[in-house]
């Protein structure tokens, strides 16, 4: 009788985490727009993560890769993993070390200057689509709660 009851117990916990997890349904979302940003960029070698830290780099670069993953909330794998394949396309650079003989600064070459000029309309198209199937209000209320993001400190 007990396993009867914790098995029903777990069942209602379980229902309830599946009809509402925040993280469950915004890990959903995350992918949905993935895919949709993967399909158009794909003609020009890139993902939509290394985009968008190609992205980033360009407007906040040259950045170390620590400052990098700190900024975008990024574990370092994950970091990493992303950033090897434009590194060796040779979108990005990797600087000299420093001083401290560690930091090596990231920036990007000319040649990841032009995969964004010409993936630009790419990523407009992708945008559009995301917009469309988030709604107006949707996607300015995903613009809103990411403004107010806390910075990632450790």
């Amino acid at each position: 009788m007990t396993s009867d009851v914790q098995h029903k117990e777990a069942d209602e916990v379980t229902g309830e985490i599946t009809r509402n997890c925040l993280l469950t349904r915004t890990r959903q979302i995350s992918r949905v727009l993935t895919a949709v940003y993967d399909q158009e960029l794909r003609p020009f070698g890139i993902n939509a993560p290394q985009f968008t830290l190609l992205v980033l780099v360009t407007e906040l670069g040259p950045i170390s890769r620590a400052d990098l993953g700190r900024r975008n909330h990024h574990e370092r794998s994950t970091l990493t993993r992303n950033l090897q394949p434009l590194i060796e396309q040779g979108w990005l650079a990797e600087g000299s070390p420093g001083d401290d003989g560690r930091i090596r600064p990231l920036s990007v070459t000319a040649e990841g200057k032009a995969l964004l000029r010409n993936a630009a309309p790419a990523w407009s198209a992708a945008q559009a689509k995301a917009r469309a199937l988030l709604g107006e209000d949707g996607a300015s209320a995903i613009m809103a709660i990411a403004k107010e993001l806390p910075r990632r400190m450790s």
